[in-house]
C-alpha cells in the first residue's frame, strides 16, 4: 500500500493506493494557517488514520508546493511561506519515523495524469496548475523531471511571453519580480484583471459564468487570459515540445480553454503545426495526491 499526502495551502489532503491504483482511504483537513510544527503534528495523523485504514504500514509520499534546495537541505519557493527555510523532509522522516519521498506538488500532478491518468502512455507530459498559484511539472517517460537545481517545470516564475505594453511591468510577485505568468495566470490574477476593469469582485468561478452568458467584460476579460495562457503554453512548446499539457487547478474547470487555447498558440509556437494536446486532469485536484502516492513507484 502506499500513502500520499498532498500539503497545499488551505488544506491537507491523504491518500492510500493498492497496487491497481484504487483508493482505499481518503481524508482531508485543513491546514494549519502559519503553524509549521502544527503542519506537521496533521502530517502524522493523517499517515497513522492512513495505516489503520490499511492495517499495514505504508509507503510514503508527499507533495508540497516548493522544493528542497539542493543548495541548502531548506525548502525554497513555497507559496505557503511557513515552509520555506524549513528542512521539511527530514522533520517529516522524524516525526514519521521512515524515510519518505518529498517532490513538488506540481510534479506530483503530472506524475499521477502520466501514470494512469488524462496523459497516460505519452512520452513528454507537462502537467500546469492554475490554481490559488500556477506551477508546472515535467514527466519523461513515467519519471518526473527535477534539475539539478530542483526547479523543472517552474513556468510561473517565468514571465508573460511577448507583452502587450498595457500588460508592463505586470504586477507584482511575491517572488519580488513582476509581470510572472503566476500574476496573470493564476485563479487570482484572473480575478485581480476583472476586478481591475469592472471595479467589483468576483470569484474565478463567477466571473467565467458571466462570460458564458454573455456579459461583455467578463467575456473580454476571459479572451485575454486565453490569449495569455497560449503565449505561455507556446513558450513551453517551443522549448519542450510536449505530447500533452494536462491543466489542474480551480481554473482547469473553464471547460472553453481546451477549445479556445490550441486554438490561439499556434500563432505562437515557432513550427507549421503543433500536435500538443491540451486536456482536462483524469483525477481532477485528487491528481496531486495520487501522484504523491505514486513517488514510490518510482525507479
Amino acid at each position: 500500500m502506499r500513502c500520499g499526502i498532498d500539503l497545499g495551502g488551505t488544506k491537507i489532503e491523504a491518500i492510500v493506493l493498492d497496487e491497481q491504483g484504487e483508493a482505499r482511504f481518503r481524508r482531508r483537513v485543513d491546514t494549519p494557517r502559519g503553524d509549521y510544527p502544527g503542519i506537521l503534528r496533521a502530517i502524522g495523523e493523517l499517515v497513522a488514520a492512513a495505516e489503520s485504514a490499511a492495517r499495514e504500514r505504508c509507503s510514503v509520499g508527499i507533495g508540497t508546493p516548493g522544493a528542497i534546495s539542493p543548495a541548502t537541505g531548506l525548502l525554497k519557493n513555497s507559496n505557503s511561506t511557513v515552509l520555506n527555510g524549513k528542512p521539511l523532509d527530514r522533520d517529516l522522516e522524524q516525526a514519521l519515523g521512515r524515510e519518505i519521498r518529498l517532490a513538488n506538488d506540481a510534479n506530483c500532478f503530472a506524475l499521477s495524469e502520466a501514470t494512469d491518468g488524462a496523459a497516460a502512455g505519452a512520452e513528454v507530459v507537462f502537467g500546469v496548475i492554475v490554481g490559488t498559484g500556477t506551477g508546472a511539472g515535467v514527466v519523461v517517460r513515467g519519471h518526473p523531471v527535477t534539475g539539478p537545481n530542483a526547479i523543472a517545470g517552474e513556468w510561473g516564475h517565468n514571465p508573460l511571453p511577448w507583452p502587450r505594453d498595457d500588460e508592463r511591468p505586470g504586477p507584482e510577485c511575491y517572488c519580488g519580480k513582476r509581470g510572472c505568468i503566476e500574476t496573470w495566470l493564476s485563479g487570482p490574477g484572473f480575478e485581480r484583471d476583472y476586478r481591475g476593469r469592472a471595479g467589483q469582485a468576483l470569484s474565478a468561478p463567477e466571473i467565467a459564468e458571466r462570460a458564458q452568458g454573455g456579459d461583455a467584460l467578463a467575456l473580454a476579460v476571459l479572451e485575454d487570459y486565453e490569449d495569455r495562457m497560449a503565449r505561455g503554453l507556446a513558450h513551453v512548446i517551443d522549448i519542450l515540445d510536449p505530447d500533452v499539457v494536462v491543466l489542474g487547478g480551480g481554473m482547469s474547470n473553464v471547460g472553453r480553454l481546451y477549445d479556445r487555447v490550441p486554438a490561439q498558440w499556434g500563432d505562437y509556437v515557432f513550427s507549421d503545426s503543433v500536435r500538443t494536446r491540451l486536456v482536462p486532469p483524469r483525477f481532477g485536484d485528487s491528481s496531486g495526491v495520487r501522484g504523491a502516492a505514486w513517488l514510490w513507484d518510482e525507479r
